[in-house]
């Protein structure tokens, strides 16, 4: 990776586009400095720090943005929420199916169908946090018109911070390296490294005082760490071929056809997606419980305790809704059955498969069995740190989710470098 970006350096276009990343990156940095006006985040830190959650996985999401209430407190989950939302329907309602397979001319009107979805739920996710803030003390007193006053400005101020993130984000896929959007949510993941460190450290200042205990859980932890990376860039690579063999074919004095290929069907083809859904499912009875004063001693108090991130009920639930979800997402983005006609229309077969019927359960079979790998890394990599938080007695501040996605964004970027580095240095038939 080192190489790769050291190689790209010396070209002077790649360069510009690195520079005009890290220049876009660092704004968005800022932009999460920005407190938003007549706030008091003290508060919302507080209880982030203690809920858990949603609450939590928003923060992780943000960069540390959304408990300290500032201008990008929303960060990305808007569009994200939009682009899962989209991306659903795109397969439930006929019109956007048929712009999805109108081209870069149909792509374009999906994404700005997308765009004001994202207006939409930024503009509810505002509401809703404001609320929340003023649940919690965090807004300054006013009175008369100046109390409404207050509240359209921190609603109007985070409903512009998550559409100024999808305007970067759009800047770097126009003009930078990488898919914007995953390189916003890369650097915010990346920003709570800092944390991370220093709560190794304390932990280490805990096992020099006394607790010697540490001084073998924190070596642990990071070998684990690294091994984890390890497994993920693995995992993401790999893939099932299936072989297709095409039958030769004569036009005129032109052979077509005849030569041997394969259908890569990657282990991991529903990405991090299946997590996102799973953590923000479960986490409704936590947000249910941020906004609404429960007794933990009633009846509700406790249902809702179960859903906690250190019960083994929420790590359960975990895994098996990521493995679902896993199973739903492959079942609506891949078709055997338009495979198996697209692979009958140019003449090809699977060798040892007949044509048709046979082909399409073939391929099925194959998905499943992908599918149910992919879904178990999934689930083992999302569930594991509650485990090891549980056992070595520490808290596991970036989870899984947030190294399969610091991981994945890391490894396309240097694919598109080395892509576009190939394209400038591709030797023409005449040399």
């Amino acid at each position: 990776m080192l190489d790769t970006l050291r190689n790209a350096w010396k070209i002077e276009d790649l360069r510009k586009k690195l520079l005009f990343t890290f220049f876009i990156l660092m704004l968005t940095r800022i932009g999460s400095q920005i407190p938003v006006p007549f706030l008091d985040p003290s508060a919302l830190t507080s209880m982030v720090s203690s809920t858990g959650g949603i609450f939590s996985y928003l923060d992780m999401l943000t960069g540390g943005a959304f408990s300290r209430s500032t201008l990008f407190a929303l960060s990305i989950s808007p569009y994200i929420t939009a682009s899962i939302v989209i991306q659903l329907l795109t397969v439930a309602i006929p019109y956007l199916e048929n712009l999805a397979k109108e081209g870069e001319e149909g792509k374009r009107r999906i994404n700005k169908i997308t765009r004001y979805t994202t207006l939409a739920l930024a503009f509810l996710q505002a509401f809703a946090y404001t609320m929340l803030l003023n649940n919690q003390g965090a807004i300054q007193s006013f009175e008369g018109w100046q109390y409404y006053f207050a509240r359209i400005i921190i609603i109007l101020c985070f409903t512009a911070g998550a559409m100024l993130i999808v305007f970067m984000g759009e800047r770097i896929d126009a003009k930078g390296i990488g898919n914007g959007i995953s390189m916003i949510l890369f650097i915010g993941i990346v920003s709570r490294g800092g944390a991370v460190i220093n709560t190794m450290i304390a932990y280490l200042k805990l096992a020099v005082e006394g607790a010697t205990y540490y001084f073998f859980a924190v070596p642990f932890v990071i070998v684990l760490f690294l091994a984890v990376i390890a497994f993920i860039i693995v995992m993401t690579n790999a893939e099932r071929r299936i072989p297709v063999q095409y039958a030769k074919r004569i036009v005129g004095r032109k052979q077509y056809g005849g030569q041997s290929t394969f259908i890569p069907i990657k282990v991991n083809m529903s990405g991090v997606l299946p997590i996102i859904f799973a953590s923000t499912l479960l986490a409704i009875p936590t947000t249910i419980k941020g906004f609404v004063q429960i007794s933990d001693t009633s009846f509700f108090g406790k249902f809702l305790n179960l859903f906690n991130y250190n019960t083994i009920w929420y790590g359960l639930l975990y895994f098996f809704l990521i493995m679902g979800f896993s199973y739903f997402y492959v079942a609506i983005q891949y078709n055997p059955i338009e495979i198996s006609n697209n692979i009958r229309k140019n003449s090809g077969t699977v060798p040892g498969i007949r044509p048709g019927k046979p082909t399409s359960d073939y391929i099925a079979k194959i998905v499943s069995k992908t599918t149910f790998l992919g879904g178990l890394f999934l689930s083992v990599i999302a569930v594991a740190p509650i485990g090891v938080g549980a056992l070595t007695r520490m808290n596991i501040s970036l989870g899984g989710t947030s190294v399969i996605i610091v991981v994945g964004v890391a490894l396309d970027m240097v694919r598109q470098l080395e892509s576009q580095m190939m394209m400038r240095h591709y030797k023409g038939f005449l040399e």
